[in-house]
C-alpha cells in the first residue's frame, strides 16, 4: 500500500514539484517533509492543516470564511487580503460591504500569467457551488 501511495505522489506532487509536497503544501524552512516518502495520509493531513490555517485567517468573515479559505489555499491568502503593494481583492471588499453577489468575482480568480484558463474557471465554479452558503 505504501508503494502505491508514493507512486501516486511521484507525479504532480512528487520530487519534480519540490518544494511542494502532498496536495500542494509548500514546504517551509522549519519543516522536514520528503516528497519521496510522503503518503496519502500525510498529504491529506497537510491539506487539512493548511485549510485550518486559512480558516483561522478568515475567521472574521462568518459564513464566507470557508469559501475564502479554499480560494486562499489555491491562490494564496495575500492575493485576497492584499499587501502594502497590492490592494484588497474586489471579492473581499464586496464581502466586507455585505454584498452577497460575489459569484463573478470569485470565478474571476481563474487566470494564469494573465490569461484565463478554462479548467481553473471550471474548478472555481465547482468550488463556489460546493462552499458558498446562501
Amino acid at each position: 500500500m505504501a508503494v502505491a501511495c508514493i507512486k501516486h505522489f511521484e507525479g504532480w506532487h512528487g520530487v519534480r514539484a519540490w518544494p511542494y509536497v502532498g496536495y500542494g503544501h509548500q514546504v517551509q524552512k522549519s519543516e522536514r517533509y520528503s516528497a519521496r516518502t510522503m503518503t496519502r495520509k500525510q498529504g491529506d493531513l497537510l491539506l487539512r492543516l493548511d485549510l485550518m490555517r486559512n480558516l483561522y485567517l478568515f475567521r472574521g468573515y462568518g459564513k464566507d470564511a470557508l469559501l475564502l479559505s479554499v480560494l486562499a489555499y489555491n491562490v494564496g491568502p495575500y492575493a485576497i487580503l492584499g499587501t502594502s503593494k497590492r490592494p484588497k481583492s474586489r471579492l473581499l471588499r464586496k464581502i466586507e460591504r455585505g454584498d452577497r453577489n460575489i459569484y463573478t468575482d470569485y470565478v474571476s480568480f481563474c487566470r494564469w500569467k494573465g490569461r484565463q484558463v478554462p479548467s481553473i474557471k471550471f474548478r472555481r465554479q465547482v468550488e463556489f457551488d460546493l462552499f458558498f452558503v446562501r
